[in-house]
């Protein structure tokens, strides 16, 4: 077995032991239990997964939080393994704002005036996004530039780059990512809006926007897929065993949106994510 499945298959093991619950109708709590197809999706992934289930349900809040967790742990380790493609200096946090990083910092100055006059606040609204998840690198010395060879020095070269810790000392954003446990209801759309703030208010690089979800239903899983242009890629939790199970019930619209989603390169299996951020 390879790093990245042993890797999948301990994410795949907190998630049932810590979030899944499958209730006394066997409803699997990421299925909507108002959909008969949901649910048999839902049962078919947990049924490949063969893990423990949690004996208790957590809450709606809960769920998404200990998603958010499990899934930066995931990505932390896998990332760590991919140091000879992506090398640097990476923090993984469930609770900066965007602000936090090198492209975005001017937002907290706008942020201020924001709180101080109401009226353009109504307005504006607010541009200071919390991602679910962040990655930042972070700038390098000079003598981790020059570690090979003699690159930049105290001269009129490189001196605005962000990456020099000489010119700044806040990390980039390298990638906003979203999760979503279930996909249930028109909030989700916010994701869509928070990617658009993240290109347009940006200075300097644009971050990876992702989504990762373990939304059983592939047509909720394509309100936030299909489309280009404000998100990246969503990443499915457990994209194969979905795929598996919806063969299984030969629902040609089910089966469809599954294709479409997978070959329009708009769906992703959460073992591609790590591969992805190394770009």
């Amino acid at each position: 077995m390879t790093i990245v499945q042993k890797l999948r298959n301990e994410y795949h093991k907190n998630i049932c032991n810590r979030i899944l619950f499958i209730d006394s109708n066997g409803v699997p709590n990421n299925a909507d239990k108002h959909s008969k197809l949901s649910v048999t999706l839902a049962q078919g992934i947990v049924s490949q997964l063969q893990f423990h289930t949690s004996g208790k349900k957590p809450s709606g809040q809960t769920s998404g939080k200990l998603f958010e967790e499990i899934t930066k742990e995931y990505l932390k380790q896998a990332f760590k393994r991919l140091s000879h493609l992506r090398p640097g200096k990476w923090n993984f946090s469930l609770t900066h704002k965007i602000d936090y990083f090198e492209q975005y910092e001017h937002l907290a100055d706008l942020s201020e005036t924001l709180r101080k006059y109401k009226e353009l606040r109504a307005t504006l609204g607010d541009y200071l996004i919390s991602p679910d998840i962040t990655i930042g690198r972070e700038p390098v010395t000079d003598t981790e530039i020059n570690l090979a060879e003699r690159l930049v020095a105290e001269d009129d070269s490189a001196n605005f780059t962000p990456l020099r810790a000489v010119n700044s000392q806040k990390a980039l954003l390298h990638a906003s990512i979203s999760c979503k446990w279930t996909i249930r209801s028109d909030r989700a759309q916010n994701v869509r809006t928070e990617g658009l703030n993240l290109i347009r208010n940006r200075k300097g690089c644009t971050p990876h926007i992702v989504i990762v979800t373990a939304e059983p239903y592939p047509q909720r899983i394509s309100s936030l897929a299909l489309g280009t242009g404000d998100i990246d890629c969503v990443y499915h939790f457990a994209l194969p065993e979905l795929q598996s199970a919806a063969a299984k019930q030969a629902n040609p619209a089910v089966l469809d949106m599954l294709d479409i989603l997978v070959s329009g390169k708009r769906l992703r299996d959460i073992s591609d994510l790590p591969f992805d951020l190394a770009v």
